[in-house]
């Protein structure tokens, strides 16, 4: 087991941030996507991995300091020298010389940046040459923190396709936290929901699909001739604006999409939707919750 985290708690003065009572385990070539509302714990727990935020419990690995790497949310540089001289400061190499640094440099097309003052950059450019110095220590363990905060659909898309050949077929374990459900499809294996500094759930990405929403589900707009037409399916918590549609099972599936498309009615069909997922682990846990008295276990 590369990491394990037992009986977490994290208070900032008064205030419990975070507390993790069941095990959470990480595995070497994880790729887990750690969501979460805002203040649900997630960069919380993020740097009390790295050891930068006190805590109490265990957190067990293996792993030094030296071999764990972090792109957190905000990041700033000297602004009244080239980016090239910053990144052979922090990294203390020489682009000239680092061929692994090259690579990452052409891979992540950031060429013609190396001249430019930080303060110059684009947003998207600005995440890729923190994205650069972290990719570069080459670490059994990488936390992503918001990593496509900020930036347009476009770039973030890019980003993302750009991490994903990356590591494609590496070792790396890598911990993202993103609040871009679409980005986490793509990328993460396995899922760790937190939810006001409490762990919701922790597990595969598919097994928690099928746990909250079934086989599949069926999305379609919000609209009272929607909702009276498939009256007879289960309704899953969505947005206001939309209508989700658990069917469990491919008979059930192909019977509501040939209701849907007989009316003419646009839906989009998914395994895999995280917001769904996420709305629906939450919404479980706060029922439990409940019936417990205020009290929830962790799953």
């Amino acid at each position: 087991m590369l990491l394990t985290i037992k009986n977490l708690q994290v208070s900032y003065g008064k205030h419990l941030a975070l507390q993790i009572h069941s095990p959470v385990e990480i595995e070497e070539g994880d790729r887990i996507g750690i969501i979460g509302s805002n203040g649900a714990g997630k960069t919380t727990l993020v740097r009390a991995i790295l050891g930068i935020t006190s805590y109490q419990g265990q957190i067990i690995t293996s792993l030094k300091p030296e071999e764990m790497a972090a792109h957190l949310q905000f990041n700033q540089y000297v602004s009244t020298m080239p980016v090239r001289y910053v990144m052979e400061a922090m990294l203390n190499t020489s682009i000239k010389k680092d061929r692994q640094l090259q690579e990452l440099i052409r891979f992540f097309e950031f060429e013609q940046c190396l001249g430019k003052r930080y303060q110059a950059l684009s947003g998207g450019q600005k995440q890729r040459i923190t994205i650069i110095m972290v990719m570069m220590q080459d670490a059994p363990l990488t936390f992503f923190d918001e990593v496509t905060s900020g930036l347009d659909f476009e770039t973030r898309q890019k980003l993302m396709e750009l991490l994903m050949k990356w590591y494609e077929g590496k070792s790396n374990t890598l911990c993202i936290v993103s609040h871009y459900y679409e980005e986490l499809e793509l990328l993460a294996k396995k899922l760790l929901i937190l939810d006001q500094g409490n762990v919701v759930d922790y597990g595969e990405k598919e097994s928690l699909f099928q746990k909250y929403c079934g086989n599949s589900i069926m999305i379609l707009d919000a609209n009272e001739e929607n909702a009276r037409l498939t009256k007879d399916y289960k309704r899953l918590h969505s947005p206001e604006h939309l209508i989700a549609l658990s069917c469990r099972d491919e008979e059930e599936e192909i019977r509501l999409a040939s209701l849907l498309i007989r009316h003419n009615i646009t839906f989009k069909r998914s395994s895999s939707d995280i917001e769904i997922m996420f709305i629906n682990a939450k919404a479980a846990y706060e029922e439990e919750k409940k019936e417990r008295g205020g009290n929830c276990r962790e799953k």
